[in-house]
């Protein structure tokens, strides 16, 4: 059974932004990309730039998914999968977002 680690309240995540917290000692980027109560987990490491910047990249949408490009190099992950669209061999840890009574959780 997974076990969830509640970060924040959903209103702490302003709709079309990404937010970072600590869980289980690594930072997970949390983006909420409309004003709905759907949030996405991935690592905040960006590979290539190899910093803990993605919770500050921008959300876009391609062909019928989000991703977030990364405010250093651009790259764009995938919020649900954590792939890189650029470059397919590289990709972050996605994890699973739970929302109760207002609160989300994560499970990393």
């Amino acid at each position: 059974m997974m076990s969830f680690e509640t970060v924040c309240k959903l209103n702490d995540i302003t709709p079309g932004t990404g937010i970072c917290a600590l869980v289980n000692g690594q930072q997970v980027a949390l983006f909420r990309p409309r004003n709905d109560e759907q949030v996405f987990a991935i690592n905040n490491m960006d590979p290539f730039a190899n910093s803990n910047v993605l919770s500050r990249g921008l959300i876009c949408e391609h062909q019928g998914q989000l991703w977030v490009a990364s405010p250093l190099k651009k790259q764009r992950f995938n919020l649900e999968t954590g792939a890189c669209l650029e470059n397919p061999t590289v990709s972050v840890a996605s994890y699973k977002v739970q929302i109760k009574a207002g609160s989300v959780a994560v499970s990393a």
